[in-house]
C-alpha cells in the first residue's frame, strides 16, 4: 500500500490554502491554516505517510522550505511563471493549492534563494 501524500500550498502572508492528495491523486483534504510555524507543523504532524509538499517561490519560500524540510519527505518549490495555475475551474487559492499538489510528478526540486531573514 502506497501511503504517499501530495500537499499543495498556496502561501500568503497570513494564511496558507492547503490541498492534500493521496497516492492515486484523489483529493483527501482541503484546509486554510494560519501562516505560523506552530500551526503549519501541527497540521503536517496530523498527516500520516510519506509527505511531498509543493509551493511556489515567493517572499516566504526560503523560510517555509527550511521549516518543512525536516518534517516531510520532499519539498518542491516551483517557479510561478512556469507552472500556469488556473486550469482547474476558477483561479483562486483553493484551486491553486490543488493544482500545486497535482504538479508532483512533473516539478523538479528547487531550493529558493534566501531573500532576507524572515521568521514567523
Amino acid at each position: 500500500m502506497n501511503d504517499a501524500k501530495y500537499i499543495g500550498l498556496d502561501v500568503h502572508q497570513a494564511t496558507i490554502s492547503v490541498a492534500v492528495l493521496d497516492s492515486a491523486g484523489k483529493l483527501m483534504l482541503e484546509a486554510i491554516v494560519e501562516a505560523k510555524t506552530a500551526t503549519i507543523l501541527q497540521f503536517l504532524h496530523g498527516l500520516r505517510g510519506s509527505l511531498q509538499v509543493t509551493f511556489e517561490e515567493g517572499t516566504w519560500a526560503a523560510w517555509l522550505h527550511d521549516l518543512l524540510k525536516p518534517h516531510v519527505t520532499q519539498v518542491l518549490v516551483c517557479d510561478p511563471r512556469k507552472n500556469a495555475l488556473g486550469k482547474v475551474g476558477n483561479k483562486n487559492d483553493r484551486n491553486d493549492a490543488r493544482e500545486l499538489a497535482e504538479l508532483r510528478p512533473i516539478v523538479s526540486p528547487r531550493v529558493p534563494r534566501p531573500r532576507q531573514s524572515i521568521s514567523k
